[in-house]
């Protein structure tokens, strides 16, 4: 569902066939690339909202018009925190400070200039011919002098490279005919290294609202939100096949959803889920 057609609502929070090299982080930031099937021709000096408001679409202006994401937007930004001596000389530069200033987790290799207009230049990030992240820079913009970044978005990591996903640690699950599954409606990570977390688990299911947690060594806070982490026990009769696959596991999930059964190759994991979203500081 590209949003060049139709804009689809935006929700924010994170097969390879990027155009020109290094989609996997290997490569120029800029290539010289092909077009995509369907070029971006509308207008690159568009309104947009600052300062969190408005959702992803009113916020990214042109650069959320020229993506062309499977399912919703994930992010769009207006870049207007750049000032004097951030800016560059070249509209390259200008993309160069996008990742300088706001290091987003995107890809910051092989970007292509898709079109310019006066003052501003869209760079797409193209994937499978569809362009998956648009970066809009601006030239001598008021108190913003050189080229800059105006606007930016992006689609979900899982319509990325497998190959750039994986090194940035993104856990991606399929469905259950091997199509990848957006971020938003379900993702799974180890915990953080820095709480010595990094032997449990959590997954999200934001179809349902849902997080559960795997925590076989208990390091996680015995007051916390999470039960006891069961590794082996019974499918309840009840339970279904989700359709959701990462690696070995195969997520079932009952009516009530109050656990998630996580089936292996060696047996049936419980899940338990949280009362609450919670974190390590």
């Amino acid at each position: 569902m590209g949003t060049r057609s139709g804009i689809v609502a935006a929700v924010v929070l994170v097969g390879f066939a990027a155009v020109g090299c290094g989609g996997d982080g290997h490569g120029p930031l800029v290539v010289t690339g092909t077009a995509p099937v369907t070029p971006y021709a509308g207008p690159l000096n568009l309104p947009y909202t600052t300062g969190g408001d408005g959702d992803a679409q009113e916020s990214s202006g042109a650069a959320g018009r020229a993506l062309e994401c499977d399912g919703a937007i994930r992010v769009g930004d207006a870049g207007d925190s750049w000032s004097k001596g951030d800016g560059g000389a070249t509209p390259e530069e200008g993309l160069r400070a996008y990742f300088d200033i706001y290091q987003p987790e995107l890809p910051e290799r092989g970007y292509r200039m898709e079109r310019e207009e006066g003052d501003r230049v869209l760079f797409s990030y193209d994937v499978g011919g569809r362009t998956r992240v648009a970066v809009v820079v601006a030239k001598d913009q008021p108190r913003r002098p050189g080229w800059g970044p105006e606007t930016s978005a992006s689609c979900d990591p899982s319509e990325f490279p497998a190959s750039w996903t994986k090194a940035r640690g993104f856990e991606i699950w399929t469905d259950r005919d091997g199509r990848r599954v957006p971020t938003t409606e379900v993702s799974s990570s180890a915990g953080p290294e820095h709480c010595d977390w990094q032997s449990a688990h959590f997954l999200d299911l934001g179809r349902y609202g849902r997080q559960y947690v795997r925590d076989p060594h208990g390091v996680l806070p015995p007051d916390g939100p999470a039960a006891a982490y069961d590794v082996h026990v019974r499918m309840p009769a009840d339970a279904r096949d989700t359709g959701y696959r990462y690696g070995d596991w195969r997520l079932w999930l009952t009516p009530d959803r109050s656990t998630a059964y996580m089936k292996t190759s060696e047996g049936v994991e419980a899940w338990t889920a949280t009362t609450s979203r919670f974190g390590c500081r």
